[in-house]
């Protein structure tokens, strides 16, 4: 178990699938029910009890620090990156800025409902720093409406995480919040790399681990996704499992 207090925001993606909607301005300042996906994501951490927040910002980078000025907590740092670091170069860069232990990553399009707990007080309290090196929170591919693909990841017992094999199907998707260790980044590549480098690395130590959301999580890939999240909101079709 872990008391949160850092945390970071992946706000600097293309948001490619989401276009024509993304032509204009990033993605995470979309509205769904009222609010950007931005300030959902802040309010979370905020709820979690983060204290200090790294935002990114890259297309459209500019709109981002207007965005979140006016949030009295968590306290936020928007980082602006001239060249686009990708996931785990961009949270590489923000090191610094993240504290001494273990910290939050909440993709900026990450957008979920709490089960009975808080997703990221759930995902705190099964931190095991000596045995974690990350803890990302997995969605069953069931319960996803859109392309899932062959899944990203199967989890044994202990919550182990890999990959699926060729030809396997695996039952869970990344759902975008996670919570990394600092030694996730010892001797990570210079420049823009993906954060997947560093699962591989931790799953082949045994130190990448899962934990199943018990609430709702909605997959926001197209503007399609965006209406359908936005019309289950709208008529309280979005509903916890339990």
């Amino acid at each position: 178990m872990i008391t949160l207090t850092h945390a970071m925001v992946l706000a600097a993606g293309l948001g490619t699938r989401m276009r024509p909607l993304t032509d204009e301005r990033p993605k995470p300042l979309l509205p769904l029910g009222g609010r950007s996906l931005l300030d959902h994501a802040l309010d979370r951490l905020d709820e979690a009890g983060v204290r200090q927040a790294v935002v990114n910002a890259h297309w459209r980078g500019a709109q981002i620090a207007p965005a979140v000025e006016g949030r009295a907590t968590p306290a936020i740092t928007v980082r602006h990156e001239d060249v686009l670091l990708e996931t785990g170069g961009g949270v590489a860069a923000a090191l610094p800025l993240l504290g001494d232990g273990p910290f939050a990553v909440v993709n900026g399009d990450a957008f979920w409902l709490n089960g009975p707990s808080p997703a990221l007080s759930r995902l705190a309290a099964a931190f095991d720093d000596d045995a974690m090196d990350a803890l990302l929170l997995v969605v069953r591919t069931a319960q996803v409406e859109g392309e899932v693909g062959r899944g990203d990841f199967l989890l044994d017992p202990l919550g182990h995480a890999r990959r699926p094999k060729e030809h396997e199907m695996a039952p869970y998707l990344f759902g975008g919040v996670q919570i990394l260790s600092p030694r996730l980044f010892a001797q990570v590549p210079e420049g823009p790399f993906s954060l997947n480098l560093l699962y591989d690395r931790a799953i082949e130590a045994g130190r990448l681990f899962g934990l199943v959301h018990d609430g709702v999580w909605f997959h926001l890939s197209t503007p399609r996704d965006l209406k359908r999240a936005e019309l289950a909101l709208r008529t309280g079709l979005a509903r916890a499992p339990f």
